[in-house]
């Protein structure tokens, strides 16, 4: 598998989702996670994406996203060069007999139960895929009632931030029209 990480930032609008989604169908990729959320900019957003690329180039796609005009910023981020996480919600059959041998598990992994109901716990685990697809291994011999995992969220390594090197959307929309940019 030839997966990659994009950090793209967007303006924060209706539809471009369903664009950029659209866009990565049409080209024929599969993407593996989406994230998307708010910035320290009220006006922007940042989509995580990750994408196999296995049957075509990377750089097909990047180009398209940046013809886009509400992409701002499209980075690729590497593993090493990155911090990348995911959040998992996991509720597993925890009975009396069972309970103290699943409350070790979860402190091995350093999750923490959210919640405790008679038969069952709800656990909370963040980490990188593969710490979290371990964790479910060791939990399934106790019984997965409901399993939810969140798309993967990645920031670069370091005090650079994409954000401030990316136009904001006033700006861009200026520049665009030629009118120079906005104070």
């Amino acid at each position: 598998m030839n997966r990659h990480t994009l950090s793209v930032l967007v303006e924060n609008k209706p539809g471009v989702l369903v664009r950029i989604a659209g866009l990565f169908s049409r080209r024929g990729f599969n993407i593996d996670s989406l994230a998307v959320g708010p910035t320290e900019h009220p006006e922007i957003s940042r989509m995580t994406i990750v994408v196999d690329c296995a049957d075509h180039p990377l750089e097909q796609v990047t180009k398209q996203l940046n013809k886009l005009i509400n992409v701002l910023k499209i980075v690729e981020l590497e593993p090493t060069a990155s911090v990348q996480r995911e959040l998992l919600l996991i509720k597993v059959r925890a009975d009396l007999e069972s309970r103290s041998r699943v409350l070790e598990t979860v402190t091995l992994f350093r999750a923490k139960v959210v919640d405790v109901a008679q038969d069952a716990v709800t656990v909370e685990a963040t980490g990188n895929r593969d710490k979290l697809d371990a964790l479910i291994r060791v939990l399934e011999p106790f019984g997965i009632k409901e399993l939810v995992q969140s798309g993967m969220v990645a920031l670069g390594r370091g005090g650079r931030s994409i954000t401030d090197r990316a136009l904001r959307p006033v700006d861009r929309v200026a520049e665009r029209s030629g009118a120079g940019a906005a104070p």
